[in-house]
């Protein structure tokens, strides 16, 4: 029975050790290395279409940022004229002077109010199943249509009520006030961007065990201590996911700022995008196209920025 009994013991560790394992392995390698032809049917139109659609267009349009391209009918290479005169036009650098500034304020508020909602729509209170569903409607609705609607509150019933109690620096609609106009467009971007935010965030913390806030309720920690101490530093991830991807998607804002203020009061609200749409259909194309450009480049660095930032982030 002992002889018996080694005998499988031997012959089992040979198998794991050098018998039925390398003929997995080398099955395994072989099924890798093997395309299904229903992948090709999937990839192949894909990649026709993203080169036709965006690849080849992009760089046309970079080629043709060297010229004086109208857009259409003939051209001649101009060298690096249209970029030296990006980089010394006063309005391109207002431009993006408000893009960056813009991004930068809106994103600190959608994420510091998504945030905060996560906690409270985690937390132990009735129907937050609910209330979760009303605050993710914004997430579904045109930016444009969102734009008209808050454009007609901020042009109407804000400088209504603002007027009947007596409150004189909103009695004007502050969309035709230039120091005040940006204030509008966070407020309406903020409102359509936190659902998004807010669904990380809510994902974040229910990933955090329970066993955590038990432990540090019997130590006898207060809930902004839980907060500071365990709530925040385990949704780290999350947080630097939503910062830099919000950063990156406020940059391209363009369909509510048209809605809201087209750009004005003169020139205080125009985005990149706006400048660069608006230099496309006024004949400005190869200028333009260099904005674009450029505008590209920051968008490039900023997603590798990402990539490098929230590397293995979401694991935590």
């Amino acid at each position: 029975m002992a002889t018996t009994t080694t005998e499988a013991i031997t012959t089992a560790d040979r198998r794991r050790r050098g018998g039925a394992a390398p003929r997995l392995q080398a099955g395994s390698r072989g099924r890798r290395k093997r395309v299904e032809p229903l992948f090709l049917v999937f990839l192949v139109p894909t990649l026709v279409l993203f080169t036709l659609a965006i690849t080849l267009p992009a760089v046309m349009g970079i080629v043709l940022s060297f010229t004086d391209s109208v857009g259409f009918g003939e051209f001649r290479f101009t060298g690096l004229t249209n970029y030296v005169a990006v980089f010394s036009d006063p309005a391109i650098l207002q431009a993006y002077l408000f893009t960056i500034g813009f991004s930068l304020a809106t994103v600190l508020v959608v994420n510091a109010i998504a945030f905060l909602l996560a906690i409270a729509l985690t937390s132990k209170v009735r129907g937050k199943i609910a209330l979760r569903a009303v605050f993710v409607l914004p997430m579904v609705i045109s930016g444009i249509v969102i734009a008209y609607v808050f454009s007609f509150l901020f042009a109407n019933s804000l400088p209504a009520l603002a007027t009947a109690l007596g409150f004189a620096p909103l009695e004007q609609s502050i969309l035709a006030n230039p120091d005040l106009a940006w204030v509008a467009i966070v407020v309406v971007t903020a409102w359509q961007a936190i659902p998004s935010t807010l669904l990380i965030y809510i994902a974040g913390v229910l990933s955090i065990p329970g066993e955590v806030y038990e432990a540090a309720a019997l130590d006898g920690a207060s809930s902004w201590r839980q907060l500071v101490s365990i709530t925040a530093p385990l949704t780290a991830g999350y947080i630097l996911i939503n910062l830099v991807i919000g950063f990156k998607n406020f940059l391209n804002s363009y369909d509510i700022i048209v809605g809201l203020t087209d750009g004005g009061p003169g020139t205080a609200t125009t985005s990149v995008a706006m400048s660069i749409f608006k230099g496309f259909s006024s004949g400005d194309y190869a200028y333009q196209m260099a904005n674009a450009t450029i505008f590209f480049v920051i968008a490039v660095v900023i997603a590798v920025i990402q990539l490098r930032a929230t590397r293995g982030k979401a694991a935590l």
